[in-house]
């Protein structure tokens, strides 16, 4: 294969991956490590990827539509936001953050008493059926891709809200990255509603381990549950135990 194809299909697999490790980039492409440094190094010097722990990733990953995003691992989701659901109780002034898996917990908390307070329009249109739900919308600039209003404006508000539990939802989770997201607009309200609430819950799927978007909006010692489809690495589970965060894995 001629190095300028070769480094091109580099850089699309970085960009489709969002992070990757160099050991994977040898295996994938089956040329030596130091090919693919020297290829690697090319692709930093043109600003395309950036050097990570343990690997390359993309400078500029591309946000993903809502819909595009919902239809990828939907059972494992169902099943993530099932078990997540278990923890709310009648009564409960819950935060449900904007994501494909969060939004899944609607359908088995749909019977309950409860205060919504949410950023994602799909959540709020599935509501109106079910009048016990009393809903609260952050408001402000829809994003059309995630389908979640976001504003600056608003903080004070969101501020004043007592939450107990919030469910939240990210584009990738690392030890040393935490826990990141592709939209710098919905960022700051995340940030703002992990330091608010009393119980704080992730939600993600087996692919959301080792990779990390644009903004880091919480560290992941900051979450108390970790909620996910599978058992994740022995690094993450040693994390957990150090931490006092309850991993909490959905029944198949």
């Amino acid at each position: 294969m001629l190095k300028t194809k070769r480094i091109k299909q580099i850089q699309d697999y970085i960009i489709e991956h969002n992070t990757v490790s160099l050991d994977e980039l040898v295996a994938v492409f089956d040329v030596s490590k130091n090919t693919i440094r020297r290829d690697i190094q090319e692709l930093v010097e043109g600003g395309e990827v950036k050097k990570v722990y343990g690997g390359v990733a993309a400078v500029n990953p591309p946000l993903i539509s809502f819909n595009d995003r919902k239809s990828q691992n939907h059972s494992e989701k169902q099943r993530i936001a099932k078990a997540a659901a278990g923890y709310v109780t009648d009564g409960d002034i819950i935060y449900i953050d904007s994501g494909t898996t969060t939004l899944e917990m609607i359908e088995y908390i749909k019977h309950l008493n409860l205060t919504v307070i949410t950023s994602n329009l799909d959540f709020i249109l599935g509501s109106l059926p079910y009048g016990n739900l009393n809903v609260i919308s952050t408001g402000g600039v829809l994003e059309r891709k995630t389908k979640s209003f976001a504003s600056f404006k608003n903080m004070d508000l969101l501020k004043a809200y007592n939450i107990n539990k919030a469910f939240m939802a990210s584009t990738g989770i690392s030890i040393l990255s935490g826990v990141t997201n592709s939209s710098p607009l919905e960022s700051e309200i995340k940030q703002i509603v992990v330091e608010r609430c009393r119980e704080v819950f992730l939600l993600v799927d087996h692919n959301k381990f080792g990779k990390h978007a644009l903004m880091t909006y919480c560290k992941l010692e900051d979450i108390d549950y970790l909620v996910t489809g599978t058992m994740p690495g022995s690094d993450y589970q040693q994390f957990a135990e150090e931490n006092n965060i309850k991993l909490v894995i959905a029944d198949e």
